[in-house]
């Protein structure tokens, strides 16, 4: 039924007002997150599970993929305001339950994220605090800046005292900062971290921060992961193997790369593949490498240019918005999502190190479809049309 733009209920000004372009590309990759588990999930629950259980896999991810869908409309539903305080809400429990897993959590190869609930099953709680932290760290980044403009519109500039509102909310924003590492350290999540940091620095950067400041905190950042490379050795073992192939086992990578080889330009076709038989990651961090191989390069760079598509025209969207707080929370936001997933392609096509991290809405994993869908819904109520100066726009 189609939808008047006379139309004011809810719904209807939902529609009228959303970026229905980025949410088309968005439902496009939860299709493609289904089609792939079509393809890997069935073989990868014979291997690990067992013959009986060849649609278990599948059965769960359809479920988690429609209720990320609902989860990612319902959210953009929600006005700026009350996105605020969604994610403000969030980021306490998430970082309160994040921190539970270092008490309360199970341990899975030498990492302790996750928790077990009853009916529920297991979740990561890390998932839901980073879109959580990228808005909240936006709203006191605002604040502050907010702040600063104040005082330089009464002619009073110069004011370094610390509980002064310019440097207070930015303050706090980094203390919260550094509660999140201390804890996703000691899980130790590192890939996470990252991509935390990174978020932060990105929205600092757009805020206007000090250039110096920015610096030295981009420093801190390849001080950390120098740090991890001396310390972890895990973390060691993988940049290892990515500069020297020879310091280690690396059978998923060459069994990735070997895949998109296979996969020419069109693919083997679905259902062809057979690097899900060999890689136990094949649909979770490697399904890109079964992308690659069934439908080939014309399919993958579809993908990318979906994730592409994204994130660019998220930023176009805040060329023309007036709200610092939206601004910064939109860029957040984005720089997580395009993050993520070049990290996830380009460790499967040997372009970085390996880190395990999924690829947004395609690879498999409940906590993780979810948490990216609540960050995009966040991203859809934030970048919908407000008042007459974006009216018209596409």
């Amino acid at each position: 039924m189609a939808i008047s733009r006379a139309d004011n209920s809810v719904l209807g000004r939902w529609w009228w007002t959303i970026d229905r372009w980025t949410l088309a590309a968005l439902l496009a990759l939860i299709g493609f997150g289904y089609v792939m588990m079509l393809a890997a999930s069935p073989a990868v629950a014979e291997r690990v599970i067992g013959s009986d259980a060849r649609s278990l896999l599948l059965v769960k991810q359809v479920v988690f993929l429609a209720l990320a869908a609902s989860l990612m409309v319902i959210v953009s539903l929600l006005s700026p305001k009350g996105i605020r305080r969604f994610a403000l809400v969030g980021c306490l429990v998430a970082l309160a339950l994040t921190a539970a897993t270092l008490v309360i959590g199970f341990e899975t190869k030498g990492a302790r994220r996750w928790l077990n609930f009853p009916l529920l099953g297991t979740m990561q709680p890390s998932e839901f605090l980073k879109p959580c932290f990228a808005v909240v760290t936006a709203w006191l980044l605002s604040l502050g800046k907010e702040a600063g403009m104040a005082r330089l519109a009464a002619g009073r500039p110069r004011d370094l005292g610390l509980l002064h509102p310019r440097l207070f909310w930015p303050g706090l924003a980094l203390g919260l900062l550094a509660v999140i590492a201390v804890v996703l350290k000691s899980q130790p999540d590192f890939g996470m971290l990252m991509v935390v940091v990174s978020v932060f620095l990105a929205q600092s950067f757009v805020a206007g921060l000090n250039l110096v400041l920015v610096g030295f905190s981009a420093l801190g950042g390849v001080g950390l992961a120098v740090g991890a490379y001396f310390i972890l050795p895990h973390v060691r073992s993988r940049v290892d193997r990515f500069l020297d192939p020879a310091a280690g086992d690396t059978f998923q990578i060459t069994k990735s790369m070997e895949a998109f080889g296979y996969g020419g330009l069109f693919g083997r076709g679905p259902g062809e593949g057979r690097v899900k038989n060999l890689i136990p990651d094949a649909h979770a961090d490697f399904v890109f490498a079964v992308a690659g191989e069934e439908f080939g390069f014309i399919i993958c760079a579809l993908i990318l240019l979906l994730f592409a598509f994204v994130v660019v025209r998220g930023l176009w969207r805040l060329m023309a918005e007036g709200d610092l707080f939206v601004v910064l929370a939109a860029t957040g936001l984005l720089a997580q999502f395009g993050l993520q997933a070049f990290v996830n392609m380009a460790s499967t096509l040997h372009l970085i190190p390996t880190k395990g991290m999924t690829l947004p809405f395609v690879s498999y994993g409940g906590s993780s479809v979810l948490a990216i869908a609540m960050g995009m819904g966040m991203l859809l109520a934030l970048t919908r049309r407000r008042g007459p100066r974006l009216e018209g726009r596409e």
